[in-house]
């Protein structure tokens, strides 16, 4: 007996020997090569980038993978519990792996196999474990990677505390829907932080790591809540939870709810879209789409939301009035038409609330509508009367007489569910009105004068339709709306708003073979002399071209240059009218400097940005201020900010041109923007054959411009300009913008001697005058009096004109003494009587904008 037991304990020694030996060669063998887990001490997983607006709301995201890293202090206890309890109850007690349930996944996994049962293996992976395969290896399903990940466990475990080992786990594991980690899948399934999750809801989220796509709320509701309320059940067997808890829980639907944070900028994808190339071009593609940046973008929401909205508005009305293009295409009005017409994409572009709907039938009154799911309605004619055939070069045909003139049979058109007419009579239910997605396109700018913040960009009429950001990318020709820089640099050379320039035809030479070149004013008239004021509020072609003339382009490319309009402006004169490119984002900003007193202000979208850490890595405003940083008041002064923008020009020569700009909207081109009763400036602009048009001005505190114009260039329509398509669009974002907004008049710098002057002649005005306006001039000017030099130009004056009645009977025009135009100013700051005129550039004039 004695021999049997020591036979028997010798043979156990000898077993226990090989066991430990083959455990030995087993770590050996599958411990060779392992990656190094130490890299798990400065864990920084690819993170999402956030940009946010002025207002805190969410504007976009950028990620590769949808992640919010959250330090384990910071997740709610409740979130811990629910993961420990569903994934790895023993974590805080076992050594990396858990010899408990090893045994009980082979147990299961014989008994499947016995079974036949063809079944995915059952794990037995604590947290540590799927750390470990997460970070260091791959999901092959294998013994081989099960032991190397064992082997890790184990090695993780004796390096890192379990906080650190449990944090890493939480911020990496995928939960479905694109999210990675607690904190983004909290926001993907219950827009709710971590801190606001109920126990079923952490439950839910708990539960997603064994298999996030067969338990997504959305294609497998009843198994998502079943896998949840296990979940719960875990918690209240582990004593986390109370019964009274547990039922109360299970009990609840599991409902999901989309994010809305992205919902709160409507209209923000092209502003969104110019601050992804901004940051990728900056700090490369890794950052932005891994770096976890958070961005704090200068949009304001609301403006961002109004811009979109009256410029889809204004592009919509144009539409409308030059015609109906036909509908998206034509099927078969017959027995089953509902298939067919769901067959029919939706057009790029169309408005949420638009549907696509086919012509059924067509009386005298009406069209009678088919629409997606089988329901019929009714479009009145009322409703689509607008709907004139469009012809070529934007002109449109005849008004339709019946709704077969405009629809036919088949037509599969958009319309939009509509209340009542224009009498504002009701109209019954399921009636719609005709809809069309414009072919014209066109941008909104707004920017804050005084740091050059854009509040609000719009890049066309719709994000869907094209990306094409026309605010920030279309280079067209600006038109007349590069007048008041020419303007602005007569008012730094000597003149007054009320200098006088001749405002009648003239012919100037192009360069030898070639014809000479004949600029007119949109209406073909003229003025006859005419003040630099009237010039711009009437935005004359001829006396801008005598103005540069006498200027010198030199000095124009000098001032479109500064104020950041025109890198390198060609030396012509056709250069004057607009003829020039640039885009929106840049005249406006130009704009802005006008009205800031002539300060240097570069445009951005981005305030600021934040690395993952939370260091600024970059500002927009780059004042320091000495004393801003005190931790309590103590008696101190205020601090002051420093002023650091450069002064580009004299603030009483901005200020004039603000003034004059004013006169636009008063009595100019602009005078459709009078409509919003506030202090307002601007200017119209029309290029050549109406291709582009534009209106660019400001309130004391905001500059907005807006363009319009088609893709690929093409005449607007003969009678279409800046004032009758861009100011309408102006005045209605400025309408919303400044609704509680006080009337802030424009503020006037040192040095303006403000003089009561006759609006038409700029001659000081006599009691009573009912045209008379406060005039600005330099305290230095000299008044004008009876006899004004007038600046004629260097060209041939063509014989045969007459100038248009302007002046007026009791104005007279006798005291008017044409001369040679006047030179740069002298030393003392006294513009000569008479010098040599330059002659105009060489080569043909390029074709001018400029027109209104």
């Amino acid at each position: 007996m004695y021999r049997f037991f020591l036979g028997l304990f010798s043979l156990l020694i000898l077993l226990a020997i090989v066991g430990a030996g083959g455990v030995l060669f087993v770590f050996w063998h599958f411990g060779r090569g392992l990656p190094d887990y130490h890299q798990l001490a400065h864990y920084e997983p690819p993170i999402t980038t956030r940009v946010y607006g002025g207002d805190g709301r969410l504007v976009a995201e950028y990620a590769v993978e949808k992640r919010v890293f959250v330090p384990l202090p910071v997740i709610p206890q409740l979130v811990k519990d629910a993961f420990l309890s569903a994934e790895d109850k023993n974590f805080y007690t076992h050594a990396g792996i858990d010899p408990v349930g090893i045994a009980r996944a082979i147990l299961v996994n014989l008994k499947n196999r016995g079974k036949g049962a063809d079944r995915r293996p059952v794990g037995a992976s604590t947290i540590t474990q799927q750390v470990a395969k997460n970070f260091l290896l791959t999901n092959e399903v294998s013994i081989e990677r099960k032991v190397k990940e064992a082997i890790l466990a184990l090695r993780i475990e004796r390096t890192f505390s379990k906080d650190h080992i449990l944090e890493l786990y939480l911020n990496e594991i995928y939960l479905g829907s694109g999210a990675y980690g607690v904190a983004a899948a909290a926001l993907n399934y219950f827009d709710k932080g971590l801190d606001e999750l109920n126990v079923a809801e952490a439950a839910y989220l708990a539960a997603l790591p064994k298999a996030p796509n067969n338990y997504n709320p959305h294609r497998h509701p009843e198994a998502a809540k079943e896998r949840r309320d296990w979940v719960i059940g875990r918690l209240f067997e582990d004593g986390k939870i109370t019964q009274a808890e547990y039922q109360a829980m299970v009990a609840m639907p599991l409902e999901v709810r989309t994010r809305k944070e992205m919902q709160a900028t409507q209209g923000g994808d092209y502003f969104a879209e110019d601050i992804r190339r901004e940051l990728q071009a900056k700090y490369g593609e890794s950052a932005l789409w891994k770096g976890g940046l958070v961005v704090r973008a200068s949009m304001d929401a609301k403006l961002q939301a109004v811009g979109s909205k009256v410029l889809r508005q204004g592009l919509a009305s144009y539409d409308r009035r030059h015609g109906w293009r036909g509908p998206i295409t034509r099927i078969p009005a017959a027995a089953g038409w509902g298939p067919l017409l769901a067959a029919v994409p939706r057009p790029g572009g169309a408005e949420e609330s638009w549907q696509t709907a086919v012509v059924l039938a067509l009386n005298d009154h009406e069209a009678t509508l088919g629409l997606v799911g089988g329901k019929v309605g009714h479009v009145p004619f009322a409703e689509m009367k607008w709907a004139r055939p469009t012809l070529e070069k934007s002109s449109a045909g005849p008004f339709p007489r019946k709704p077969a003139d405009a629809l036919a049979l088949g037509d599969v058109i958009l319309v939009e569910p509509v209340a009542k007419g224009e009498d504002g009579k009701p109209y019954p239910a399921n009636f719609f009105t005709l809809r069309q997605i414009p072919k014209v396109e066109g941008a909104l700018v707004a920017i804050d004068p005084h740091t050059g913040r854009v509040l609000a960009m719009v890049g066309g009429w719709s994000y869907g339709k094209s990306q094409f950001n026309r605010a920030s990318q279309a280079m067209r020709q600006t038109g007349s709306s590069f007048k008041p820089f020419i303007y602005l640099a007569a008012l730094e050379s000597g003149y007054t708003p009320s200098s006088l320039v001749l405002d009648a035809p003239i012919a100037l030479p192009q360069g030898p073979g070639l014809p000479l070149w004949r600029p007119k004013n949109y209406h073909d008239d003229y003025l006859g002399p005419t003040t630099l004021r009237v010039g711009i509020e009437k935005s004359r072609n001829l006396m801008t071209v005598r103005l540069a003339q006498a200027l010198g382009m030199d000095k124009v490319a000098d001032y479109a240059g500064r104020f950041g309009i025109y890198d390198n402006l060609p030396r012509q004169l056709s250069m004057a009218l607009g003829a020039g490119e640039t885009t929106p984002l840049r005249l406006t900003a130009a704009y802005a400097m006008l009205v800031n007193g002539g300060k240097k202000v570069r445009p951005t979208l981005i305030d600021r940005i934040q690395d993952r850490n939370g260091k600024t890595i970059f500002s927009h405003d780059l004042r320091f201020c000495d004393g801003c940083s005190a931790n309590r008041f103590t008696g101190q002064d205020m601090p002051v900010l420093p002023d650091i923008r450069e002064q580009i020009v004299d603030p009483v020569s901005a200020y004039q041109m603000v003034s004059i700009l004013e006169g636009v909207v008063q009595r100019g081109t602009g005078t459709s923007v009078k409509a919003v009763g506030k202090p307002l400036a601007g200017k119209t602009g029309t290029s050549n054959d109406s291709n582009d048009v534009w209106f660019v001005g400001f309130s004391p505190d905001l500059a907005v411009g807006v363009f319009v114009g088609f893709d690929e260039p093409g005449t607007l329509g003969a009678k279409e300009t800046g004032g009758s398509i861009a100011a309408p669009i102006f005045r209605d974002f400025m309408m919303e913008a400044l609704k509680d907004k006080p009337p802030t008049p424009f503020r006037v710098p040192s040095g303006v001697r403000l003089v009561r002057v006759n609006a038409h002649t700029g001659k000081p005005a006599l009691p009573g005058d009912a045209k008379a306006i406060y005039e600005a001039f330099k305290g230095s000017d000299r008044m004008p009096g009876d006899e004004e030099d007038v600046l004629e130009g260097s060209g041939n004056i063509d014989a045969g004109f007459s100038f248009a009645p302007f002046l007026g009977a009791e104005e007279g025009a006798s005291g008017v003494q044409l001369t040679a135009p006047p030179g740069t100013p002298g030393p003392d700051g006294t513009i000569p009587a008479a010098q040599p005129v330059q002659q105009a550039p060489t080569g043909p004039a390029p074709s001018a904008g400029g027109l209104y």
